[in-house]
């Protein structure tokens, strides 16, 4: 993967001060002042990147890396070849991401789409919004009346902000985004095409037939640090609100019912599908394409193994997939 524009290299930091930043013990001291300007995979690093290995299955990678350091822990260290500097650390994995997020700062979130920042002409914003300092906002975003957007935060091309919604500072709301009915905390990250707040899918039966629509009032209340996929849908309350905690990961074309409580620091990977009013607690695991059920609680530090479907409460700490509930 050569010239990568879309992510360039960092101009290089001295690998005792990364391995100061990351936590890591750096063997070699006579390598301090090697610089590392990328990371990469162990079987194409080349001088200036950092990658790590986890297991011993890596071990034939060896052979082509010419990496500047490697992050592993004791028991993988003697693997490595003399010449290659080692970063221990119980946290390879951890670690390595922490260097990641120094190296390319630039890929941690939806970058701007143009050079220049601040509030774009293109943009139609509603005199009721108001706007701290420091906010950019793209060509043909709309925010709607009485929309409140704090310092920091960029709004993407063809962003959709609604009227009354709150989002705070430091956040990315990416192109084409709508955010309706929706109270959003400080570094917030919403991908392309999320939508947020639509009406949830509730229905009566009809006194002559067919389906009445149940009335959707309440809103979405997303907290601190919680970043939401492309293309995932998070649907409002039907009269409460619906919920994510604090530091909660979100993949992409996840979809969230009306009512739907989750905790803190939880992760939804992609295609999964939450029925309205379920209670998820802190720090759930749910894999790719699960279904998980309306009105059934999630204990705490539950793991869901992808393709499950759940049908009722778990309790906390267990971990659930296609043989049913087993104790972690």
């Amino acid at each position: 993967m050569e010239n990568n524009w879309f992510f360039p290299p960092h101009d290089g930091i001295r690998l005792s001060d990364l391995a100061d930043q990351i936590g890591a013990s750096l063997e070699d001291k006579s390598a301090a002042d090697r610089l590392v300007r990328s990371v990469a995979l162990v079987y194409r690093a080349k001088e200036g990147d950092i990658c790590y290995m986890l297991s011993r299955k890596s071990h034939d990678e060896l052979e082509t890396c010419q990496a500047t350091a490697i992050v592993c822990d004791k028991a993988l260290a003697p693997l490595i070849p003399a010449h290659i500097p080692v970063l221990l650390t119980a946290r390879a994995h951890t670690a390595f991401a922490l260097a990641g997020t120094y190296l390319h700062e630039i890929a941690m979130r939806p970058s701007r789409n143009l050079s220049q920042a601040g509030i774009s002409p293109a943009a139609v914003i509603d005199p009721q919004a108001r706007l701290e300092t420091n906010v950019e906002v793209e060509p043909l975003a709309v925010i709607g009346a009485g929309a409140e957007i704090g310092d920091g935060t960029r709004i993407g091309a063809g962003a959709m902000i609604g009227p009354g919604v709150r989002i705070g500072r430091d956040c990315t709301i990416a192109a084409g985004a709508s955010i309706l009915c929706a109270l959003v905390g400080n570094n917030v990250i919403i991908h392309p095409g999320a939508r947020i707040g639509q009406d949830g899918f509730g229905y009566a039966p009809g006194p002559k037939g067919g389906m009445i629509k149940i009335v959707q009032i309440g809103r979405v209340i997303i907290q601190d640090n919680v970043e939401i996929g492309a293309n995932t849908t998070i649907d409002r309350g039907t009269m409460d609100d619906t919920v994510i905690g604090e530091g909660t990961k979100i993949d992409n074309q996840v979809q969230i019912g009306h009512n739907v409580r989750i905790g803190r620091h939880c992760g939804i990977v992609s295609q999964v599908g939450i029925a309205g009013s379920t209670v998820i607690g802190d720090g759930v695991m749910i894999g790719g394409a699960a279904a998980v059920n309306g009105h059934i609680k999630i204990g705490d530090r539950v793991q869901i193994a992808a393709m499950s479907g759940v049908a009722s409460d778990i309790p906390a700490g267990e971990r659930y997939g296609d043989t049913g509930p087993s104790h972690a």
